[in-house]
């Protein structure tokens, strides 16, 4: 069976069934209509899951039945259960089926923003490229602007703050992929900031609390924009390589993958939000607050591994049965 020929054939009657079941007000042909491609489409998906490895179509296509049955049948979908599969399988599978794409861009920003860190601490001539000012004590010293940007500010105002920022730069990188350039700039953008930062505190001896200040929230927070920002160019790269499938029906599957993606990060990001409001600048060793910023961190790693795995493997052991 060709998955992609069989997807490409049926996905009018699947783009029909969608918009009935969104119409608020349907004639009596149209409930006809609705019931009789509720049932078609429902024969499909079942031979759908036994012949795609492609969880993505699959879910995409359930999450579409599920709705169209309420409608068929009159009752609500428990909305509670929905936001638990949502968290339990659609979005740690996403981002798990992406980590090719977010796992590179979080280690070429790494890399840049290491190699940028070097040349600042080390090299005059690299700050006067960058436009860095040669005396940057009132950055780099202790009660300096790096450290009260932190504490200037009441912590709920500012974690509400953090979020609402982070949560724009991170859209901003996903949306941004299907262009490709943009999303780099910005990713470019943010390693420039963490590189000269970091270079700056090294030349002035504080480098113990640069990490001190960024890690806490930092491995939560560039996780997420790592994400977003891998995700949005697998979607960039969909339009140039669509591989087997149509490109529009490509760009729509990596589409839905990206929504749900979105979706999840804001609250992860609302999470690295109250770190940074509440934890990065507390009175905590900073030891202290490192760890429990890593800890917060390999929690969210073993959650999109683990489940995104799980459900992974799930979705292509139903497809060989």
């Amino acid at each position: 069976m060709d998955v992609d020929a069989y997807s490409y054939a049926h996905r009018r009657s699947w783009d029909r069934l969608t918009a009935l079941t969104r119409q608020r007000r349907l004639t009596g042909p149209e409930a006809d209509e609705l019931v009789l491609l509720y049932r078609r489409t429902s024969q499909q998906l079942a031979r759908l899951q036994a012949h795609s490895p492609d969880p993505e179509l699959i879910a995409g296509l359930s999450a579409v039945l599920t709705k169209a049955r309420a409608r068929v049948v009159g009752s609500r979908v428990n909305t509670w259960q929905e936001i638990a599969r949502f968290f339990a399988y659609g979005f740690p599978v996403a981002v798990y089926r992406a980590r090719g794409w977010w796992l590179s861009v979080a280690a070429l920003f790494v890399l840049v923003s290491g190699v940028l860190a070097y040349l600042v601490a080390e090299h005059p001539g690299a700050r006067r490229a960058l436009g860095v000012p040669e005396d940057a004590r009132v950055l780099t010293a202790p009660g300096g602007r790096f450290e009260t940007y932190y504490t200037e500010h009441p912590h709920d105002a500012f974690a509400a703050q953090v979020w609402t920022n982070n949560a724009w730069v991170a859209a901003l990188a996903l949306f941004l992929g299907v262009l490709i350039f943009p999303a780099l700039y910005l990713l470019w953008g943010n390693a420039l900031n963490v590189g000269v930062s970091a270079g700056l505190m090294a030349d002035a001896g504080r480098l113990d609390a640069f990490f001190g200040f960024i890690l806490p929230h930092g491995m939560l927070e560039m996780t997420a924009v790592f994400i977003a920002g891998g995700a949005g160019l697998r979607v960039g790269w969909t339009l140039i390589d669509p591989g087997r499938s149509g490109r529009l029906a490509a760009l729509a599957r990596q589409g839905r993958a990206a929504a749900t993606i979105a979706l999840g990060l804001v609250g992860v990001l609302l999470i690295s939000g109250l770190l940074e409001g509440f934890v990065t600048p507390s009175p905590l060793p900073a030891v202290v607050r490192v760890l429990i910023g890593f800890v917060v961190w390999a929690l969210f790693i073993g959650y999109v591994f683990v489940l995104g795995r799980r459900g992974t493997d799930n979705g292509a052991h139903t497809a060989g049965r």
